[in-house]
């Protein structure tokens, strides 16, 4: 896996998503519960940003249709969606917040 680094630590608020764009994809970073999340910013049901959602108990809500998805799994909580997002591996090296958005082959 190769990781780099979408953001530091200290420049992500609790609760509150920031989307970066690593390697041509869009991520939403999440900190949360004491965790740091990377999920597509991508809704799969509507191609909207999932950053301009709200994030609570470790999901993050679409704010166009409602949907929520798991921010471990990526999986949709609810209609109208009913596809994963893809959600990749976070690393922290002090303050900085790794990621990888690449596919071993």
């Amino acid at each position: 896996m190769t990781y780099v680094r979408a953001a530091a630590l200290s420049e992500l608020e609790e609760d509150t998503p920031k989307r970066v764009e690593l390697d041509g994809t869009p991520v939403s970073l999440v900190r949360t519960e004491g965790e740091v999340f990377a999920i597509n910013d991508i809704c799969s049901h509507a191609n909207v940003s999932l950053s301009e959602g709200e994030v609570e108990d470790c999901s993050i809500e679409c704010w166009l249709h409602g949907s929520s998805f798991d921010l471990r799994t990526g999986k949709p909580s609810g209609l109208p969606a009913t596809r994963p997002v893809p959600v990749y591996p976070v690393k922290i090296e002090g303050d900085d917040v790794l990621v990888s958005v690449t596919q071993e082959s």
